[in-house]
């Protein structure tokens, strides 16, 4: 018999006969059994390479833990679509409301948005801004005369401008110099009385209903960039001047806008594109149009903004020192003329303007100039790419 045996049997014999009280075996009590937690499972998991049966590719899943991983614990977002055209494909695209958790494609939204907005967002159900209004609405006059501040001016006097008196030619002397031809602005010439009352009624509406207030001329507000800080000087390689008959001209057209002489444009809301700007009356090539209006600020306060019409101003070799033109709450009617599509081919025949920024008089400006002859009802556009390649053009039409 094995000795172990030997001593447990001897040992029990012992205990009956010193006790007839029953024998109990004590077992050492079993330690309390450890289980890790899923955060640690899921860190810990091995990456298994599986590949499916063409063997075109490779798909890389976590290795499954049985009693673990449940099949049916997807993703709540997982079966998420389009309100307006109820696919669910370019899942990069749908914009998730902030309240209602609905999805939307960018180019399914009417007016497409353009980019994905850096703050929160709210579908046109549960937006509490005011949507944008697709007609016109009515002002009177003296309203009009308040909203766009005009002064009292006769016409005649403007048109008696130096600025776009037909110069005497002058008797030559000297030897004959032949030069290339340079071209020059022309000014905008304006429509008659009772169609200036419906271009100007038509850009007070979409103002209006954008909470924004009139403003032809750059803004400095406090808080923001200095008017000091607007120096052609400190551009990245320097910025084109413009010649002094050409800062004539735009003199000249700045003083037609304060006695309520506008160019002949027309601002119409279109259910896709949004507010649009199109031509009243034929416009001729070299014809200044506008100039980019608004707040100016500084670009790198910017960066995150969702205004969606920002204008570089100024690209200063110090990027602190940049430039912004910012037309979200003061600005004119540059802030709704369309961009062209930089990735359709077809769409570069639309543009009509070139946006341009010159040096004028030391200061940076941003004016907006006809490239071609634009006939009566013709929209207008321009690149918006046309000095930085960063705006987004895909979803424009």
């Amino acid at each position: 018999m094995p000795a172990t045996i030997r001593a447990t049997r001897s040992w029990l014999e012992e205990s009956d006969d010193d006790d007839d009280q029953p024998l109990v075996l004590l077992r050492r009590p079993r330690p309390p059994r450890k289980y890790k937690s899923m955060k640690e499972i899921m860190r810990l998991a091995k990456r298994v390479e599986l590949r499916n049966d063409e063997g075109d590719f490779d798909q890389m899943v976590f290795e499954k833990i049985e009693g673990n991983v449940d099949d049916d614990d997807d993703d709540e977002y997982s079966e998420l679509g389009c309100e307006e055209c109820g696919k669910g494909d370019k899942e990069e695209e749908i914009l998730l409301c902030d309240k209602c958790d609905r999805g939307y494609h960018m180019d399914c939204l009417r007016p497409i948005m353009p980019r994905v907005p850096f703050g929160p967002w709210y579908c046109p159900s549960c937006s509490d801004h005011i949507r944008p209004r697709p007609h016109i609405r009515s002002f009177s006059q003296t309203k009009i005369i308040d909203f766009f501040q005009i002064q009292k001016c006769s016409e005649s006097t403007v048109n008696s401008s130096p600025a776009i008196e037909i110069k005497k030619r002058r008797k030559r002397t000297g030897t004959l110099v032949f030069q290339k031809k340079r071209r020059r602005l022309l000014p905008f010439k304006p429509a008659k009385e009772s169609e200036r009352l419906l271009q100007m009624e038509s850009l007070a509406s979409a103002l209006t209903a954008l909470n924004m207030e009139f403003s032809a001329e750059l803004t400095y507000m406090p808080g923001m960039a200095p008017k000091t800080a607007n120096r052609a000087k400190f551009e990245n390689g320097g910025m084109q001047v413009l010649s002094k008959e050409d800062v004539e001209t735009l003199e000249y057209c700045k003083a037609m806008e304060k006695s309520g002489l506008c160019p002949p444009l027309m601002v119409v809301f279109d259910s896709c594109e949004g507010y649009t700007v199109e031509a009243d009356d034929p416009i001729k090539d070299m014809t200044f149009i506008t100039e980019y209006a608004g707040d100016v600020d500084y670009m790198k306060k910017r960066e995150h903004d969702d205004c969606d019409s920002l204008m570089t101003l100024l690209s200063a070799n110090n990027s602190s020192k940049s430039l912004v033109v910012c037309p979200d709450n003061r600005g004119n009617i540059a802030r709704f003329i369309s961009g062209i599509n930089n990735h359709l081919p077809e769409s570069k025949k639309k543009q009509n303007l070139k946006c341009v920024r010159y040096d004028v008089k030391g200061e940076c400006r941003v004016l907006l100039v006809a490239t071609r002859d634009i006939a009566k009802g013709e929209r207008l556009y321009y690149d918006y790419n046309g000095h930085e390649h960063e705006y987004p053009t895909h979803h424009f039409i």
